[in-house]
């Protein structure tokens, strides 16, 4: 068994998932994620990148190949061992907002604080800032029901930077959101990430997205791919295009 760079917080390795139908997911994934870094992970709908995502954050247990975290091995955890790494050092955005109807806004992004034993009061405070920069303060006593999808997304957002996890998961967290709103809701998840030194793996499909990480691995049919970026396609000057008339007589 290889172990994985000191200077990567994950490390996957040859990573093969399939789906219950047998369908491929992931075929033979391999990367490293830097402590601190901002990882895009790129490609079309379908390509592998909620998966990718799944298997590194313990979500999926990994069939073939290997996910390491801090040098300790992922793939070989039990259910109960991963569900405690989950819970304490990683954060997770899905695509659509998922709340507990029966609490309120603040008390859905204090609750991961809360199962960690951290005491009420604090776990309130923390909730509340995050639901401040992400512009959801004046909604902190609503219930979900009563908050748009935008906003019920923005609440999942503080959710998961409210305990400052070591790596945040986040698949398309975006996507619930017009577009004027997702640059600023983006800017502050890197910007919250940078500062707390938060290590994000974040899938999208959007490049607007994706350039907002310090790095893209793009995937199609669940295999890495290298995307060859082509130089700017510029107009001819008046020189070059009598020349290129002349040639062409």
């Amino acid at each position: 068994m290889e172990a994985p760079p000191d200077n990567d917080v994950l490390w996957a390795r040859a990573l093969h998932f399939q789906h219950d139908d047998g369908s491929p997911a992931l075929s033979g994934v391999s990367l490293g994620v830097r402590e601190g870094e901002i990882l895009a992970v790129s490609g079309p709908r379908g390509s592998g990148k909620t998966t990718l995502l799944r298997c590194l954050s313990g979500l999926a247990p990994v069939r073939r190949g290997e996910v390491w975290f801090n040098s300790v091995p992922v793939h070989t955890m039990g259910p109960l061992t991963r569900e405690r790494l989950r819970r304490d050092r990683f954060g997770w955005i899905d695509p659509a907002p998922s709340l507990v109807p029966e609490l309120n806004a603040w008390e859905n992004a204090a609750l991961p604080l809360m199962l960690r034993g951290t005491s009420r009061r604090r776990a309130k405070t923390a909730a509340l800032e995050w639901l401040e920069r992400l512009d959801i303060g004046e909604g902190a006593r609503k219930r979900p029901h009563q908050l748009v999808q935008a906003e019920r997304q923005r609440v999942c957002i503080a959710r998961a930077l409210a305990p400052a996890p070591s790596v945040l998961f986040a698949d398309e967290p975006t996507a619930p959101l017009h577009r004027a709103d997702r640059a600023h809701v983006l800017r502050t998840l890197t910007t919250a990430a940078r500062s707390h030194g938060i290590t994000v793996v974040l899938a999208t499909h959007d490049a607007e997205t994706a350039a907002l990480a310090d790095r893209t691995v793009s995937l199609l049919d669940g295999r890495r791919v290298q995307t060859v970026h082509l130089p700017p396609v510029t107009e001819p000057t008046e020189t070059e295009g009598r020349a290129a008339c002349s040639l062409s007589v």
